[in-house]
Order: C-alpha cells, then sequence, then structure tokens
C-alpha cells in the first residue's frame, strides 16, 4: 500500500522508521493477530540471563530478562487480558536498584519493534553494518557495543504491541466472539492515545514486578517514538502521578504540520518546504552536488537555516504574487543551496518535497538518495518517476539488523524459540485522532503539560542532519514553538550529528549520542547530584 492512497495524517506517519506502510512491504499479509486464545499470552513470562559489557573501556557485568508483560482493561474490564508486551531489561550488577536510573527505550512506526535501538545503538551487543552503503549479505558480526548506555542506566527495550514478540490478546472462549474481541483491541491499542496508555501501564507494572519506583527515571523515544513520549510523558505524569527525571528525544516529529513527505497534499501549508531545506543543503554538501562546496558544514547550514526562515519564506508566502524576477532569483539562490537545477526549480514552483529532492539530486547517475539518511544511495526503481519509490537506507541495514536479533534473543536471551519475531505491528488502521481531535497529529501540548506540571523535567533533543524522514530543523522549530513558560526553555538541551534518523548508524555519531545521553541522565538524576 502506498502512502499517496493513505488519508493524509496517514500519509505522513506512514513514513517514519518502522512505518506500517513499510512493513505491508515487508510483512506476510496473512498473519493478523490470531484470533486464537494462546494460554502463553495470558501469563507473564521471563527468561533470565547474565553477560557483561566493555563501554568505552569500562567493564558493566549485567542480568538481562526477555520477558513479557500483560496489560489489562480499564473500569469493569481490568480483569481482561489486552496486550501481551515483550521487552529486554538489562539491570547492571552490584548497584543498589532502588536509586539506579532506568531509561524506557523504543523504537517508532507506529507499530515498530525495537530492534533498532537494541542492535544498533544502547544494547550490550551491537550489530556492524555498512556507513553509508549497503551491507553485504549474512553472515553479519554482532560485537561488543562500546557505548551501550548501560553504564549510566539500567535499560528496557520495549515492542510496540504487535511488533517483536508483542501481542494483541483476544481471548474469549467463544471463537465468534474473539474475531469482534480483536477488532476492539485494535481500535483501542493502535491509536495514538490508546498506544501511549498501553505504553504508561506497562512501565507502572514493570516499576512494581521490579521494584524501581523510586529510581530517576528516563524515556528515550526515536521517530514516531518521541511522538509516544510526549504522550507518554503527559500520561505518567498527570494520570499515573509518575514525576519523570527526563525525556530524552531522537529524530523528533510532535507536529505532523512540520512533515514534508505530505504538504504537496496539503497547498497552502509551506512551513514544511522551509524546514526540510538545511536537510537538502547537508544532503547535496554530502555527495558534493553543489555550484561551490562550502569548507564547513555547519557553518553552511546556518547560512541555509537564515535563508530559509528569511528570503525563502517570504517569496513562499507571496504565493502568485511572486514576481517572476523574484522568483528567479529564489530559484538561482535554492540552486546554491541544494543543488538542483534551477529549470526544474521553477518547474517546481519554489517546492520540493522529500521524495522529489531524494529522487532528483543524484538523478543524472540514476540513483535515489536514501530518505532515512540519506548519505545512501542506491538505483532509482525507476528514473521517469516524480518522486523516490524507496528508502535506499532502510534496504541496506534492515536485514543486518533483524537477523542478527533473531539469532541473539533465542542464542544469548534465551526467549522466543518456537515464536514469530515481528518487524512491524500490522497497524496499516492506526488512529491518528488525538485527544478527540481530527487532522494532523500535534503532540507539542502533551510534552508542554508535562514540563508544566513536572517543571524539574528536562528534555533532550537529538537529531541527524541528513535525516529526511524528521529534519533536524523541524524538530528545533517545533521545540522553540513549544508553549511553556520561557523559564522552561532551559530545560531542553540540543545535540545535532553529521549522520540521519538513526544516528547511531554512524559510529563517530553514537559515540557522541551515547556520551550526551549519559551526561544528561548524569546531570538530572538526583541520587547522583545529592
Amino acid at each position: 500500500m502506498s502512502s499517496a492512497k493513505l488519508p493524509l495524517a496517514f500519509a505522513l506517519a506512514a513514513m517514519l522508521l518502522g512505518s506500517a506502510s513499510h512493513a505491508a512491504d515487508k510483512k506476510d499479509k496473512s498473519h493478523d493477530d490470531e484470533p486464537k486464545p494462546e494460554a502463553a499470552l495470558l501469563h507473564p513470562q521471563a527468561s533470565s540471563s547474565e553477560g557483561s559489557v566493555s563501554v568505552e573501556g569500562k567493564r558493566i557485568a549485567y542480568k538481562a530478562v526477555a520477558g513479557t508483560i500483560v496489560l489489562h482493561g480499564k473500569g469493569d474490564k481490568e480483569n481482561d487480558p489486552t496486550v501481551s508486551m515483550f521487552y529486554v531489561a538489562y539491570f547492571k550488577k552490584g548497584d543498589d536498584a532502588s536509586k539506579r536510573p532506568i531509561t524506557f527505550v523504543y523504537n517508532g512506526g507506529p507499530g515498530s519493534a525495537t530492534v533498532w535501538l537494541h542492535m544498533g545503538a544502547f544494547g550490550p551487543r551491537r550489530v556492524v553494518t555498512a556507513d553509508d552503503s549497503h551491507t553485504p549479505a549474512a553472515p553479519y558480526q554482532l560485537v561488543n557495543n562500546d557505548y551501550s548506555l548501560l553504564d549510566a542506566s539500567d535499560l528496557v527495550f520495549i515492542d510496540a504491541p504487535g511488533a517483536g514478540f508483542s501481542r494483541l490478546i483476544a481471548n474469549d472462549a467463544d471463537a465468534s466472539k474473539r474475531d469482534e474481541q480483536m477488532k476492539d483491541r485494535r481500535k483501542e491499542v493502535y491509536s495514538v492515545d490508546g498506544d501511549g496508555h498501553a505504553f504508561a501501564q506497562f512501565i507502572t507494572q514493570f516499576l512494581t514486578r521490579y521494584g524501581r519506583w523510586n529510581s530517576p527515571k528516563y524515556l528515550f523515544g526515536e521517530s514516531y517514538g518521541t511522538t509516544r513520549s510526549a504522550v507518554l510523558a503527559n500520561d505518567l505524569e498527570n494520570e499515573d502521578s509518575v514525576d519523570l527525571n527526563g525525556v530524552i528525544l531522537l529524530s523528533q516529529i510532535l507536529n505532523f504540520d512540520t512533515s514534508i513527505d505530505g504538504p504537496d497534499q496539503n497547498p497552502g501549508v509551506d512551513l514544511p518546504y522551509e524546514l526540510a531545506l538545511p536537510t537538502f543543503a547537508a544532503t547535496a554538501y554530502y555527495h558534493h552536488r553543489l555550484p561551490q562546496q562550502p569548507a564547513d558544514l555547519e557553518s553552511f547550514l546556518k547560512e541555509v537555516e537564515q535563508f530559509a526562515i528569511g528570503d525563502y519564506a517570504q517569496a513562499m508566502m507571496a504565493g502568485s504574487n511572486l514576481d517572476d524576477a523574484r522568483k528567479q532569483a529564489i530559484a538561482e539562490k535554492l540552486h546554491q543551496y541544494i543543488g538542483l537545477p534551477v529549470p526544474y526549480l521553477l518547474k517546481a514552483n519554489l517546492r520540493i518535497t522529500g521524495g522529489m529532492f531524494e529522487h532528483e539530486l543524484l538523478g543524472d547517475s540514476g540513483d535515489t538518495t536514501g530518505r532515512l539518511d540519506s548519505r545512501f544511495a542506491g538505483p532509482s526503481l525507476d528514473p521517469l518517476s516524480k518522486e523516490a519509490e524507496y528508502d535506499p537506507q532502510s534496504s541496506s541495514i534492515s536485514s543486518a539488523y533483524i537477523a542478527a536479533f533473531n539469532n541473539y534473543v533465542r542464542k544469548d536471551l534465551k526467549f522466543g524459540q518456537d515464536q514469530v519475531y515481528r518487524e512491524f505491528a500490522d497497524a496499516n488502521d492506526w488512529n491518528f485522532k488525538h485527544d478527540g481531535h481530527d487532522g494532523a497529529v500535534n503532540v507539542m501540548p502533551d510534552l508542554a503539560k508535562a514540563m508544566k506540571t513536572n517543571p524539574n523535567l528536562k528534555v533532550m533533543l537529538n537529531g541527524g542532519y541528513y535525516d529526511l524522514a524528521t529534519p533536524f530543523f523541524a524538530a528545533d522549530y517545533e521545540m522553540h514553538h513549544l508553549p511553556v513558560q520561557p523559564e522552561l526553555m532551559n530545560n531542553i538541551s540540543y545535540d545535532w550529528y553529521p549522520s540521519g534518523h538513526m544516528v547511531y548508524a554512524h559510529e563517530a555519531s553514537l559515540k557522541l549520542l551515547h556520551d550526551n545521553a549519559a551526561k544528561f541522565i548524569e546531570q538530572t538524576d538526583n541520587v547522583t547530584k545529592h
């Protein structure tokens, strides 16, 4: 299913990491959550093991638990099991668990398993992939992760409902009623609000099971996981009375009106074009497609940012009132900044979507750039297409992650021997209505409320210069427009990396991400501070 056939809200979100549209390309469409009660899903499962990891020269011994937590309904349905959520937790041995920080980690989608952050960023083992090209087929190399976040915090990697080993539960004794029950489960859970509530219930149950209520607590979400984090932080703070120490956001999207994936479906909304421009410029810089190659990327991007919110934004605002001479001048300046030919820019009316840019930048060589990481490139499926038809980055590394985890979880963690690990949930019917409102999802108010009701809450924003899925300048814009008091803006920190959506896929950036996140946790850990 192509995103062009979907409602706008889904078309925007479906293109994020772990998207349902990507899932549709990869999964067996017949594998919907089975309307058959499975006894194992109705009870928590756990498999324990031990290991060690060397993080930047420091050896850390840990206990690992791979298992499930069963969620239940609310009110008169509190005894009704709804979801079996899979997790892998790593606990550092020898520390006082009640005082040690704990970080809940998840990818996005919506409906993605958390294999990416687990095997690429912060787990004790990391799969080796090529930096900006296609990783050769198996065998893949699994190595000690020198940049696991286990030195700073215990870690809990959570698979979203329906993904990984997580499953929705339909357990009515009547088979005909189980089908309806499963439909109800999907409607409840596969939604912005239902997903947030599910993760909140998982976290509170986890805190109880492992005695971690008094530990410093953190959320770490990537891509749609940042959308989830805003909803989840608000739910935890204001429904469950769980004050968080920090929220770490990677490749952020909080307001889907900023997405560059769908502005051509929403004429008159020009902001996404402006916010994507610095990422276009970074990509052209990386592939040496600029008329004059700047000496320094960061200084170049600052210049492009000023143009994006200045002359370019004013030209876009003028619409049909923009005179031909001014339009020509803007097109020529765009050519200097993003490398596309002036005639093409004029024909596009100065408005370039992400898919158009990915297809056109290297079009003379027959290649398409990556979307999640525009440093990557691969042969265009159709050289005459208007937009990119696949993501070379995703095709380059996904197999390595999935193969590595499927081996690791069964061999090392001793879990899932006779189960299927799903890269994505079958969440094509995801409900993007939030708090009863239609239109593009915007969870900026959720994060703002969490920060207002817990004014000590710190937020760390991370992004890659080469991310065309969630451009870094759009994330920066969202944060600087968060509806909070000026003093609360001081609670937000920003870190940018010479990498893409999956910042950690670039090893040098992974080290920086680790060091920055570890420092953030240390500075916001009230146990350590006091």
